[in-house]
């Protein structure tokens, strides 16, 4: 979605989880959606594809995250050896990875290095840079570790975006959140929002072996809690009239904390729509990092309002 609106247009979206395959469907029919595995997939096209602008993607984060068991390469679930072979093989004018940022720690040091070899045998040039979601108008931390390759050529006119807030005045969770809140004629939802006045944890949404509707780990609901925000579990809907403090987030409003429009549907249970938001990589970051690159790739349209359409 983000790089929807930073002016990209889609040849394919490849995802593994049915869900998230409808909720893609659901809310852009016109997307090429396929369901399937990275590591079987098998592209369309041979050698360098000289129309695909940007090859990007959210490999799992479970190998590096602070909250797994940090196995890296040695967790089956790296996807990054099998997103290089793709770059080598499509040859994309530009590459953007996002990852937690428990990948860019000392330990993984001798493994980015190996992922930086991979890009420059490829002819890119690269940057890793860490970015928190609150600088770029989301009301969480969420700080994602990301990652830019391009071509030599392009590489000197990428310039990572600057935040357009400060951690300061970046919107709260009780400035999102209030309408919401008061929408069924919650008694206490001012004075909800003036408790709530401050920038969320890292929503987190757990892997597909692990972690259900909550909130993230202990540390993360005691976040939640000075917030008066139940964080065991999340509710079917907003609190009615009576309805005393702590209550639970819905997926809605769990959406608007990771950027999401109001009018974006997620598809599956409980448990896989949280899974599908708390996953996600914020729009809004999407969105100010897609400009930088495609900035890069066509310099004169830096806004990408004047009918280019640049392939990802």
């Amino acid at each position: 979605m983000g790089l929807e609106a930073a002016g990209f247009n889609h040849h394919l979206l490849l995802e593994l989880d049915p869900d998230a395959c409808q909720t893609l469907h659901r809310n852009r029919p016109c997307w090429p959606v396929q369901q399937g595995d990275l590591r079987s997939f098998s592209p369309p096209v041979n050698g360098p594809s000289h129309s695909l602008d940007l090859l990007s993607g959210g490999v799992p984060c479970p190998p590096f995250s602070v909250a797994g068991r940090q196995l890296g390469q040695a967790d089956e679930r790296d996807l990054f050896p099998a997103f290089l072979d793709l770059v080598e093989r499509l040859q994309p004018r530009a590459v953007l990875v996002e990852n937690v940022r428990g990948i860019l720690q000392a330990r993984f040091g001798s493994y980015r290095k190996q992922v930086l070899q991979r890009l420059a045998s490829c002819g890119y040039r690269t940057d890793w840079r860490l970015l928190y979601s609150c600088d770029y108008g989301v009301p969480q931390l969420r700080p994602r570790a990301i990652l830019v390759a391009l071509r030599p050529e392009a590489f000197p006119r990428f310039a990572w975006p600057t935040a357009i807030t400060c951690k300061d005045s970046a919107p709260t969770v009780g400035q999102v959140l209030y309408e919401s809140m008061a929408a069924r004629g919650w008694d206490l939802a001012e004075a909800w929002a003036k408790t709530a006045d401050r920038i969320a944890p890292t929503i987190c949404g757990g892997s597909r072996k692990h972690g259900g509707p909550d909130l993230g780990p202990s540390r993360a609901r005691a976040s939640w809690a000075k917030m008066g925000v139940n964080g065991s579990a999340v509710a079917d809907d907003a609190p009615l009239p009576g309805a005393s403090v702590p209550v639970r987030l819905t997926l809605p409003q769990l959406a608007l904390l990771q950027g999401f429009p109001t009018d974006w549907r997620f598809a599956g249970s409980k448990t896989s729509c949280y899974r599908q938001i708390g996953n996600a990589f914020p729009p809004p970051v999407a969105v100010a990092v897609g400009r930088a690159v495609a900035t890069a790739l066509s310099p004169s349209c830096c806004l990408l309002d004047s009918g280019t359409e640049l392939s990802a």
